[in-house]
């Protein structure tokens, strides 16, 4: 069998935790700030986790992660 080419955009956006959740960043938190609230920016902070239905989609992007 062949090596699985590693989609290079999917593995500068997702990491691997121990216990196998795929974790990612919150989106909506690059520009068009001052409109946002501090609360809201506080929260964009924080770790989002890719939904069970959609992991396997992603870890076949990222297979050596």
């Amino acid at each position: 069998m062949p090596k699985i080419k590693t989609h290079r955009g999917a593995a500068k956006r997702f990491d691997l935790t121990k216990s196998g959740k795929i974790k990612r960043g919150k989106a909506y938190k690059s520009h068009i700030l001052t409109k946002k609230n501090t609360k809201r920016l506080r929260g964009l902070r924080q770790v989002g986790y890719i939904a069970d239905c959609e992991a396997d989609k992603i870890r076949k992007l990222i297979p050596y992660k």
